[in-house]
């Protein structure tokens, strides 16, 4: 089988299911004896160099410009422009350039995808949507940027056809789907109604043969709608999350906003998200599971989740630094399993658990906002505020 096929059905595996119906049809029940162990050390495993910024360096090729219209894109709404638009980066030099799309909707087969280049430059006028033509298969991408490095898309909307879809099985509908490439940035898009995940992060083979995404910006993206996930960041690493807004995700487990979950195909690494809005997902506002290290969440806001703000099953490696995680059914933030290595420090956690407890009363027990399971362990927490203000000076 086609690895890049192959690997995304990793994101989607029986535990992910369990652990959403778990977190809705039976809560979690965790120890609190756990939280009278001896205080650990901090774990140090955060990067100290800075590697992520909102504007990386890119190598885009800047003597070409194509307009999709040249190559006969209508945008009509009715015809298929995906030959055409491909044309138009088809045409583009070896050392890339940029495709502009002017305002319209350019109908796109996904079966066939838009496959971009290297160095090249996807710009989007603000008012062009890329909208996926109806089909009944359960693999499709409107957009492929596989094996390629120095990839920029920007702006624009992209539209999936979960209303319209013409098949029942299947949740690998993606919009935009990163496979073993480098340098890519997403800037100011706006996907929704994906039959799958609005954005895919992945990699090609597995083992010694690994081919992992490296170096990837997600900036001022708004995800919204879809039916498996906002996001999805298996085996990757590098990969910064910035300014976004990942919501309403609805229709097949996980339904998370973000799902960080490489499983057994290989590690996931060296990723930060910061000052993103993770709300009203069907699951969880972020999930998180095994083979995962130094996952930074800075500054997010995770509310009307009907899960959990954060869940960690098992994953190891994340610090929380100044969140705000409010009105989640569930509690602000799980750490599940055996996760260990995490640092909880300097983050609002109030009135969660609207599943039982009134968002109004500002009691209730440490549990309502932190959960932490009696198998974790090196968990430091520190600085928070919580809905019962007895808490607020509490350390672990």
């Amino acid at each position: 089988m086609n690895n890049f096929l192959s690997n995304q059905n990793l994101a989607t595996p029986s535990s992910a299911g369990t652990a959403a119906k778990n977190r809705v049809k039976k809560p979690l029940m965790l120890a609190l004896a756990a939280l009278a162990f001896a205080a650990p050390a901090v774990p140090a495993f955060a990067a100290t160099t800075q590697w992520w910024s909102l504007t990386p360096q890119q190598q885009i090729g800047q003597n070409a410009t194509v307009n999709v219209q040249s190559k006969g894109a209508k945008g009509d709404g009715v015809h298929n422009d995906t030959a055409a638009i491909q044309a138009a980066i088809d045409s583009l030099p070896a050392t890339g350039g940029t495709v502009t799309v002017p305002a319209g909707r350019y109908m796109v087969d996904a079966t066939k995808s838009i496959r971009m280049r290297s160095h090249t430059r996807l710009l989007l006028d603000a008012n062009a949507t890329l909208v996926v033509i109806p089909n009944n298969v359960t693999r499709s991408r409107l957009i492929r940027v596989w094996n390629v490095t120095d990839v920029r898309i920007v702006g624009g909307s992209m539209e999936g056809d979960r209303a319209k879809h013409i098949g029942s099985t299947g949740e690998w509908g993606m919009g935009i789907d990163i496979i073993a490439a480098k340098n890519v940035v997403v800037k100011g898009t706006k996907l929704s109604e994906f039959w799958g995940d609005g954005i895919y992060i992945g990699a090609s083979g597995s083992g010694s043969r690994l081919h992992v995404s490296d170096y990837v910006t997600i900036v001022n993206v708004v995800s919204n709608h879809n039916r498996r996930q906002g996001l999805s960041i298996t085996p990757a690493k590098h990969v910064y999350v910035a300014n976004s807004t990942f919501s309403n995700t609805i229709g097949t487990l996980p339904e998370a906003g973000l799902d960080i979950e490489p499983m057994t195909q290989g590690p996931t690494s060296t990723i930060r998200l910061e000052n993103n809005t993770f709300s009203g997902n069907h699951g969880n506002g972020i999930e998180m599971h095994t083979h995962i290290s130094d996952i930074a969440i800075v500054g997010n806001t995770l509310t009307s989740n009907h899960g959990f703000g954060a869940l960690g099953v098992s994953a190891s490696g994340i610090t929380y630094t100044g969140n705000h995680a409010t009105l989640n059914r569930l509690a602000a933030i799980g750490v599940t399993g055996t996760a260990h290595d995490i640092v909880i420090k300097g983050n609002t956690l109030q009135y969660n658990s609207t599943l039982y407890i009134s968002p109004t009363n500002k009691g209730g027990a440490l549990d309502r906002d932190l959960q932490i399971g009696s198998a974790a362990y090196r968990v430091s927490v520190s600085g928070n505020l919580f809905s019962n203000t007895k808490y607020n000076t509490y350390v672990r």
